[in-house]
């Protein structure tokens, strides 16, 4: 999502005549778009900052602006703090920079915007085109979150649960397939709550979906991130129903222990989960699932512990994140007491561990075989090409006759733990 919105605000910005350069020293405005979900957040915006400071110590500073979650989170404090920093911007005032740049400009006066403003952000956005022209896109459809799980800081910093309209979309989707897209992910802090009315109509993601699937020159779908509760059957059958939505769903669950994810306020237990995971598999008998998962959260137990290992064997997940615990400020779960550290890691260790099993049992499971990739672009200065397959695995390959935007299928030579390594047959090369 904050690739998506660093996108956008680079398109709200060139309105006003800013462009993009790789040249360091000649940049006069630095955007640091930020996240505030993992650890130490603050704390590296600032440090690059200092890298910043540095570099123009004997040069013209350059306007500074923090957007994103942090500036959400830390607001006035990050001007109080440093005062190297210009603007502060949260994420559901972004589309203000342009004005906010002009206006700097003029008075010189630092500004500090978070308000929660998402329906105008929305509005003012569906005013300058995407430009964004990737193979694989990403396209916003919800924000916010009402679920307000313990450990998560993002009803704090993106606000409660927003659906953009649903004609705001599919115009959006046309562009970026103008544009060259030929794979769209849907994005949402809880994408499957999107839920839009208007008078004669109540949209879902999976209205979006079936849409999304008769855009003629689409070949790929998908979306994330999923809540358990939200997955409900009428999405689930888009499983079946859409060959463009991709065999392959990321859905967190974060423990396989139903005492700790009642403590998280996940909303969901196991059962409801594995029910699920169950359905999903009865109706499309390729799609594959990874998740996220904390470790060490307050309370947690060995015996809690071993029941998301258990988890993990019985679903078997081709690819998931997993972390231990942090405390999130401002979140219910902030002034638990800690579990042991030095427990925790290894618990994270043994956990990632029999996930990376599970990834490479996966991967040489295509060793010798033909899989359908869709290419993404070619490697810089060697005759090689990278694309993903259904299920996300990145595919290295050799070609002589492939074009970013393609699908092809790739014969798989080698496998690491993360990477496959194939070669692409022209029909020519496969007749001789």
């Amino acid at each position: 999502m904050n690739e998506y919105d660093s996108n956008r605000i680079y398109d709200l910005i060139s309105v006003i005549d800013f462009k993009k350069t790789d040249i360091k020293k000649e940049a006069d405005c630095f955007v640091l778009n930020t996240c505030h979900i993992r650890e130490k957040a603050t704390e590296k915006v600032y440090d690059e900052i200092g890298r910043v400071k540095k570099y123009f110590r004997n040069l013209k500073k350059p306007l500074l602006i923090v957007s994103g979650c942090v500036a959400q989170a830390e607001s006035e404090e990050m001007l109080k703090r440093e005062p190297y920093i210009d603007i502060v911007i949260g994420p559901q005032s972004y589309h203000k920079i342009s004005d906010l740049i002009l206006n700097y400009q003029r008075t010189k006066k630092k500004f500090n915007e978070t308000e929660f403003d998402v329906v105008r952000k929305f509005d003012e956005l569906q005013k300058i085109s995407n430009s964004q022209n990737k193979i694989s896109s990403y396209l916003t459809i919800q924000e916010g979150c009402d679920k307000f799980c313990h450990f998560c800081v993002v009803p704090y910093t993106r606000g409660p649960e927003y659906s953009r309209p649903f004609d705001q979309i599919i115009t959006e989707a046309y562009t970026l397939v103008k544009n060259g897209a030929k794979e769209i992910t849907l994005l949402g802090q809880n994408v499957n709550a999107y839920n839009f009315f208007d008078k004669n109509n109540n949209y879902k993601l999976s209205s979006l979906i079936y849409e999304l699937n008769n855009i003629k020159n689409l070949k790929r779908i998908r979306f994330t991130t999923s809540h358990p509760k939200d997955m409900t059957n009428d999405l689930i059958n888009c499983f079946k129903d859409c060959k463009k939505l991709m065999p392959f769903l990321h859905l967190p669950v974060q423990s396989g222990s139903d005492k700790i994810l009642k403590l998280m306020n996940r909303k969901h237990d196991l059962n409801y989960y594995l029910s699920i995971i169950k359905k999903l598999e009865k109706i499309n008998k390729d799609i594959k699932f990874s998740s996220d998962f904390i470790v060490g959260y307050p309370g947690e137990t060995e015996s809690d512990f071993e029941d998301t290992i258990t988890l993990i064997k019985k679903i078997g997940f081709v690819n998931s994140y997993s972390f231990i615990f942090s405390p999130r400020p401002g979140t219910p779960a902030t002034n638990k007491k800690l579990n042991d550290l030095t427990e925790s890691k290894k618990r994270l260790q043994k956990l990632q561990s029999i996930l990376e099993s599970f990834q490479l049992e996966k991967n040489k499971k295509y060793r010798g075989k033909y899989c359908e990739v869709l290419v993404e672009n070619k490697l810089d200065m060697q005759e090689k090409y990278f694309g993903r397959t259904k299920c996300m695995s990145p595919v290295i390959f050799e070609s002589d006759s492939c074009k970013p935007g393609e699908l092809v299928n790739v014969k798989i030579a080698s496998i690491n733990q993360n990477n496959l390594f194939g070669i692409h047959q022209s029909n020519k090369e496969k007749a001789a």
